[in-house]
């Protein structure tokens, strides 16, 4: 399972990525950017891959995003930029900001990534704006029918709350005071509702993946899974939780 398995593009080893962004190429629109320009592909599922190009016209790298329905608040206090790709970064931010004319707080600091992250023109922090956020599973998503089950399931104490979130790419780092060369990572542990829910195909590989529309501590999310990781029919009002990568979109 990877990020790309989430949103039904299965992507084994490199020959099956390559193959896959050729596929892409054929129906991505581009975006231009100061930094270069991405290629963007959106399928009717909602999964989504940003092709990135550097300025001298050459494919640098992607990313994956899905985009979904949730809509949330965050106040962006900083700018993480990553040495993978010019064309990659992110946000710190709080979620649900509070104190907004003042110092900006909330609910929990987190960091996510933006897939078209050099389109995104803001300068003067802090900022507080809608953004469209999606967790991406990884192999320790679980699904319980209730409430009652998710803590039934939990064998240490103090158990978690059902609508917990733990930013995990900000342990060891001292908030925003960070060395820029090794920023803090987009990942994030939490729990949430299930409002919505399907199991969609991917038009362009065929490929089924799990959407869900979760309500966690913070706002909504929109939360995508390899279909091996959901063995039994989700249903609404169940609770889904794991360690997620995240990717926002600023709306």
């Amino acid at each position: 399972m990877s990020n790309l398995s989430d949103i039904g593009f299965p992507t084994p080893d490199e020959q099956a990525v390559n193959e896959m962004i050729m596929h892409v190429l054929e129906f991505a629109v581009p975006v231009k950017c100061p930094y270069g320009f991405y290629l963007k592909y959106t399928d009717g599922s909602g999964a989504e891959i940003y092709l990135q190009g550097s300025r001298d016209q050459e494919l640098v790298g992607f990313n994956p995003h899905f985009a979904g329905k949730s809509r949330r608040l965050a106040g962006l206090t900083k700018k993480i930029e990553r040495d993978s790709s010019p064309l990659d970064g992110g946000f710190h931010a709080w979620a649900a900001p509070t104190d907004i004319e003042t110092e900006i707080s909330g609910e929990y600091p987190f960091v996510f990534d933006v897939p078209d992250f050099r389109v995104i023109e803001i300068e003067d922090f802090p900022v507080v704006t809608d953004i469209q956020m999606t967790a991406f599973a990884s192999n320790d998503f679980k699904i319980f029918p209730n409430e009652e089950s998710f803590y039934e399931a939990q064998e240490s104490e103090p158990k978690f709350a059902a609508n917990f979130f733990i930013p995990d790419g900000l342990f060891d780092f001292d908030n925003e005071n960070w060395d820029e060369k090794t920023p803090p990572r987009p990942i994030g542990s939490f729990a949430g509702r299930i409002k919505e829910f399907e199991l969609k195909t991917n038009q362009l590989s065929g490929q089924r993946f799990y959407w869900f529309l979760v309500e966690t501590l913070g706002g909504e999310t929109d939360v995508v899974a390899d279909p091996k990781l959901v063995p039994e029919e989700p249903q609404t009002g169940g609770i889904v939780s794991g360690q997620f990568w995240l990717s926002g979109r600023i709306l």
